[in-house]
């Protein structure tokens, strides 16, 4: 079994200046994509391609192509802690889907774990990748009724995605079973008693281009 990590304060480089750091530690040194793996989507004839053609770095930033279908995967798990991303969709194209895998419990291209959902106009929709293996209690009242496994955001009056071409940010907490998101700065979700407490975390590939940047975790223990 992989041993889940206890959070240290060890400085790590990082794009963030220190007095940013407010005690999380970065996931991403914005320079390589060392601590992480990748799992790629096979071809019909079973080959994968090179992760590299999919994820690279410069100035700070992750670049995802959105193809083939994937994710990249920290080495090691986690439990009970609070994690930021920021993304954005390039200002020239349309947007498109992209995800925080919670919890990844397994080497799957689409593994078992909880979604926060970066879909455009759909950002903060907690998603079930695959039930009954990831389990979480949500308002039924939110439930969408074309998929059965995820769950809409809490609908505010507030436009909360920024524009193409600007960065939002994502904070999911995570506590025992309980997970709950914010994005932009409004609570959008929450789900409790899940089964599935820790694991690895994952960003997504799923058919469209995007960029992350100021990845960091802050232990709750």
């Amino acid at each position: 079994m992989r041993t889940i990590l206890i959070l240290s304060a060890l400085a790590i480089a990082t794009p963030l200046q220190a007095d940013e750091m407010d005690g999380f530690t970065p996931l991403f040194d914005g320079k390589t994509l060392e601590g992480w793996t990748f799992i790629v989507k096979p071809d019909k004839e079973g080959k994968r391609a090179d992760p590299k053609d999919t994820w690279s770095t410069a100035d700070g930033i992750i670049r995802c192509t959105g193809k083939p279908n994937g994710c990249m995967v920290t080495k090691k798990e986690y439990a009970d802690y609070v994690l930021k991303v920021k993304w954005r969709w390039p200002a020239e194209g349309k947007g498109g889907n992209s995800g925080v895998l919670i919890h990844v419990q397994d080497e799957k291209y689409w593994p078992t774990s909880i979604e926060a959902q970066m879909l455009i106009g759909r950002a903060g929709d907690l998603l079930l990748t695959n039930p009954p293996d990831a389990r979480l209690e949500v308002d039924k009242t939110r439930q969408d009724p074309k998929l059965e496994r995820c769950f809409r955001r809490i609908e505010t009056k507030e436009s909360i995605e920024k524009k193409l071409g600007e960065w939002n940010e994502m904070e999911a907490t995570c506590r025992g079973g309980d997970i709950a998101l914010v994005v932009n700065g409004f609570k959008v979700n929450e789900g409790k008693n899940g089964n599935l407490r820790s694991g690895r975390i994952a960003l997504q590939s799923e058919g469209a281009e995007v960029h992350f940047k100021d990845i960091v975790i802050k232990s709750l223990k």
